[in-house]
């Protein structure tokens, strides 16, 4: 089996007269003689010529769309458009078989609805390899990135006794029996009897313990699944999520959006080199699509252009209370068209604000900074005017908030007075406190979410398509 050539290899690095082995799954098969195979290593499809005369005609019959097959053969250049080389072979194979009257992935255009329903499938189809090879660099180079800045890279649980956000909205673990669960003597559930003899949830987020290990070990990062029980079925939320978290002591708020900004950048470039193709292949896609709505529902720009767009352009900086002066005196919102109008200062920005600010204002990526502490998680830095944080928010175009963090608090006075008035349990959390107890310093943080980063890239419109198996409310299949 590892005699074989990947396509992407060969498509790379040819020699015509040479003998190679291939395998892959037949997308298409014509006149009994021509072969469209495809391994999922490259978008493009190699030719695979069969001798039909000379081949048997109950193997020809298996050759079907979807069928693993095998082929060896001398690699020729080709004779019909579209590719440089083709396979002229001499043994064809079949590994796998697939019945066409019931492999639901013909060879015709299906909808993204359709392709949910498969998703144990839709890796099969052009749009989905390439989002997912995608997504593969855009990892990579989220790890890359930090390891040349120097980052560790830390693996914080995804099974924990804290809330780091506050908001309460988590999955519950327990192998205590449901149908009879052991109760105290005040009748509630006791969670001395289960496993982990306390009550414990899946994460919403690993920056609490990055943020114990940056102050060790000065930089680090956490690429992990998170997951959030909120009963959100729009086409920006998930159930299961990847975040990526980098903590990072001796630095203030400046310093955060710096880093974010730079990360950012690296990531698109990184696609922008390694991706041609299926960044190519995905944009005429997302032209395609747009053709179907409204003018002014389309984008202003073309997948490619808006990402060298984010890469050529300095993201803005400004407050949340510059942001909401530039809201309330806005059009849209003078004249009722925000399905959530600015009043006044303190209004939690919703994704029609963000966007507002990001596509029709300044034409660019935005940094909101500074918000008002009601609207913010604890551990963020509080400023002298005690009435906002120093928090930071990402905002891009189509996507909204695509980073959020802050300089986190330091001083233990003042983060234990702000956890009391969250009413976040101060027993809990001493081993978070003793941070603060023990060599405090200024430190700084933000969480990336990974499949919106992904969104972005790709130009896909729901994040469901640009995660391998979603889990939203009412779905967990596979």
């Amino acid at each position: 089996m590892f005699s074989r050539v990947k396509i992407k290899e060969l498509l790379a690095n040819y020699t015509i007269g040479q003998e190679v082995t291939v395998m892959g799954w037949v997308r298409t098969f014509r006149n009994n003689q021509f072969i469209a195979l495809n391994d999922g290593s490259v978008l493009t499809n190699l030719q695979v010529v069969v001798d039909f005369e000379n081949t048997d005609p109950e193997l020809l019959k298996k050759i079907t769309t979807g069928a693993a097959i095998k082929a060896v053969g001398e690699v020729i250049a080709s004779q019909g458009k579209g590719q440089a080389i083709e396979v002229k072979a001499r043994l064809v194979e079949v590994l796998g078989v697939c019945d066409p009257e019931v492999y639901p992935l013909q060879p015709k255009k299906h909808s993204l609805e359709f392709l949910r329903e498969i998703a144990h499938l839709r890796f099969r189809t052009n749009t989905f390899s390439a989002v997912f090879r995608v997504r593969h660099h855009l990892a990579m180079a989220i790890h890359q990135f930090f390891h040349e800045k120097g980052f560790v890279y830390m693996h914080s649980p995804i099974v924990t006794g804290s809330d780091a956000e506050g908001a309460g909205e988590m999955f519950r673990v327990t192998t205590l029996p449901l149908d009879k669960l052991p109760k105290t003597e005040s009748g509630d559930i006791d969670f001395k009897k289960d496993f982990f003899g306390k009550s414990t949830n899946l994460t919403v987020s690993g920056q609490l313990e990055a943020e114990l290990a940056a102050l060790a070990l000065s930089e680090v990062y956490t690429f992990g699944p998170t997951f959030r029980a909120e009963n959100s079925n729009t086409s920006r939320h998930l159930a299961e999520f990847w975040m990526i978290e980098p903590e990072v002591a001796f630095a203030d708020l400046k310093d955060n959006m710096d880093l974010a900004e730079g990360l950012l950048k690296y990531c698109l470039n990184h696609v922008m080199e390694f991706c041609k193709e299926d960044l190519e292949f995905l944009e005429t896609r997302l032209l395609e699509e747009e053709k179907q709505k409204p003018q002014n529902e389309r984008s202003d720009m073309a997948l490619r252009d808006k990402l060298r767009f984010c890469l050529s352009n300095p993201f803005q900086r400004l407050t949340y209370t510059e942001a909401i002066d530039i809201l309330k005196n806005s059009t849209p919102n003078k004249k009722g068209k925000f399905q959530y109008p600015i009043e006044a200062w303190g209004a939690d920005l919703q994704s029609e604000h963000e966007r507002y600010l990001v596509e029709k204002h300044f034409g660019k990526p935005v940094i909101l900074t500074d918000y008002p502490k009601q609207i913010k998680a604890f551990y963020m830095r509080l400023n002298e005017d005690n009435n906002t944080v120093r928090a930071m928010d990402i905002l891009f175009p189509g996507i909204g908030e695509i980073v959020g963090g802050s300089q986190r608090e330091e001083r233990l006075d003042v983060l234990m007075a702000r956890m009391e008035e969250m009413h976040i349990p101060l027993e809990e959390m001493q081993w978070f406190l003793d941070t603060r107890r023990f060599g405090t310093c200024p430190h700084a943080g933000f969480g990336l979410g990974f499949e919106r980063l992904v969104l972005f890239v790709t130009g896909m419109t729901n994040i469901r398509d640009v995660i391998p198996f979603p889990r939203f409310p009412g779905s967990a299949e596979f």
